[in-house]
């Protein structure tokens, strides 16, 4: 069994996630449900000779002295994907996220509008967060392919692997991944002031050391994207802090009340009709009072701010649930499911089924 015909056979199906393992027929996500992309049960054999063929001699070495290793590949059809291999039980797995290689429109997907005004800053640190498989990186390749598109900028991304390849328009785009082009995300970063960047992606902050450049360079007249893997605002600011020890965590809440432009947290939900999966949105917007909770320490009330802030363009991940279930987009169970504040959603929808 081949693992590039599997993965031509998910592009055709609409697949976002390819899952191979032994002791399991290969799996493919297609709208958030499994579907069998064969009958076979594969062998520990089976999954050996796919990672082989997929990850090359230099990364194969890689999974054996690491067991996992992340890459990107383009088959021969001009797709492209995100491949994770790793071990499990002293056995082979892949998973295979796909990726569009058309760069989809910002109006295509349904984002706040709001969202434009960070692509017309000149610095600061944009934080786009949520779950893996959240939509985060689309959103973000969206956002920079506007300032492509629209303004001379010198754009440079650090990415594990790249995802959405940008072509140069009014902007230069280079994209660098991490263990092909660079050793790790820090010490691209290190070096990355000294590229002459205008803009800067960095795929995840994922350490300190890592964030610490990005503030940095953030304070320094560059604007700044990256991701966590964090669920709503007020706690992706928490996360940073406490990424530190305590003793420089009253430096960094200050770093970051002068440099943070905003944070969007987002999430995929599987609409009513089950045909699609809509982004639900909660976005804050540092405004002068949400700067001085960060500073002050009291990101309990951030989500108080975001609630009544619409007027600045913010909203709560209750609101946009409410919002989307009102529009009959997802159902009760779905928005109560993932809300934050159970007791207010309920309140907001009601008894309807």
């Amino acid at each position: 069994m081949n693992i590039f015909d599997l993965l031509k056979i998910a592009i055709e199906l609409g697949a976002s996630d390819v899952h191979i393992t032994v002791e399991s027929a290969p799996i493919a996500r297609i709208k958030g449900k499994f579907i069998k992309l064969s009958d076979k049960i594969l062998t520990n054999q089976d999954t050996k000779k796919m990672v082989q063929d997929i990850a090359g001699e230099k990364n194969f070495i890689r999974i054996e002295d690491h067991g996992e290793v992340d890459f990107s590949i383009a088959i021969d059809t001009g797709e492209r994907f995100r491949i994770n291999v790793y071990k499990q039980k002293g056995n082979y797995a892949i998973a295979a996220r796909t990726i569009t290689a058309q760069i989809p429109a910002f109006e295509s997907l349904g984002l706040p509008e709001i969202l434009k005004t960070f692509t017309q800053k000149h610095k600061g640190l944009v934080l786009v967060t949520g779950p893996t498989g959240s939509g985060k990186s689309t959103t973000l390749a969206s956002l920079i392919d506007i300032i492509n598109e629209n303004q001379q900028r010198h754009i440079i991304t650090l990415e594990d692997p790249i995802e959405y390849v940008h072509k140069h328009k009014t902007s230069l785009v280079n994209q660098r991944e991490i263990g092909q082009d660079t050793e790790s995300f820090n010490s691209a970063l290190r070096a990355i002031l000294r590229q002459d960047p205008d803009v800067i992606l960095i795929g995840e902050m994922r350490d300190p050391e890592t964030i610490s450049i990005a503030l940095t360079a953030a304070e320094t007249g560059h604007l700044v994207f990256s991701t966590l893997h964090t669920v709503g605002a007020a706690k992706t600011i928490d996360r940073i802090v406490d990424m530190f020890p305590s003793e420089q965590q009253q430096q960094v809440r200050a770093q970051l009340s002068t440099v943070c432009e905003g944070v969007v947290s987002q999430q995929l939900i599987q609409t009513v009709d089950g045909r699609r999966r809509i982004a639900a949105l909660e976005v804050m917007i540092a405004n002068p009072a949400i700067r001085h909770l960060i500073r002050e320490n009291k990101t309990y009330q951030i989500p108080n701010q975001i609630q009544t802030g619409s007027k600045f363009g913010m909203q709560s991940m209750d609101q946009e649930l409410v919002n989307l279930y009102r529009q009959g987009l997802i159902s009760r169970d779905s928005a109560l499911s993932r809300c934050t504040d159970y007791e207010y959603t309920s309140r907001l929808i009601g008894d309807r089924y």
